[in-house]
């Protein structure tokens, strides 16, 4: 599987709470480089490649549902570099619920980052076989969304 997701051979959507509500067009691609953050060394950040050490990295954001203070977005990953969706939500202006190190404040009781792994999709290395997995919402997600005023019916 390791080898699967290197090779760019897995499809993975996660959930993901912002704060802020979402601005412009309500799918984005989002394809800014990541590295360590040259300010802090505990954190990545997007960098510039020509003057810091970083890889590409590509996801594509879609708004689920939108209100004033807050956004829900389904998050499709084709590379997979450390805290790649937190990096690029934060870089839109829109860092995740309870994410301190990215500048996500806690809201709704959730003492967790606003981030749910909800779909991982590939062939099966022998068979062939094409796989889904999709995980429910946590309950701890699911109360957050409501109190929240997100909606969301698990199909996005």
């Amino acid at each position: 599987l390791v080898e699967m997701i290197a090779a760019r051979e897995v499809n993975r959507d996660y959930l993901a709470v912002g704060h802020r509500a979402w601005q412009g067009s309500r799918q984005q691609q989002v394809a800014l480089p990541i590295g360590r953050d040259p300010r802090n060394r505990l954190r990545m950040a997007v960098v510039d490649l020509d003057r810091h050490s970083g890889k590409t990295a590509l996801t594509d954001i879609s708004l689920i549902d939108n209100q004033d203070a807050y956004c829900l977005v389904r998050c499709k990953l084709y590379t997979g570099r450390t805290h790649q969706i937190r990096v690029h939500m934060a870089s839109l202006g829109h860092p995740l619920v309870s994410d301190a190190i990215y500048g996500g404040e806690p809201a709704a009781g959730l003492g967790r980052q606003a981030l749910h792994a909800r779909r991982l999709a590939f062939a099966h290395p022998v068979s062939g076989e094409a796989l889904s997995f999709i995980a429910p919402v946590p309950d701890d997600l699911e109360q957050a969304l409501e109190a929240l005023g997100l909606s969301y019916n698990g199909k996005s």
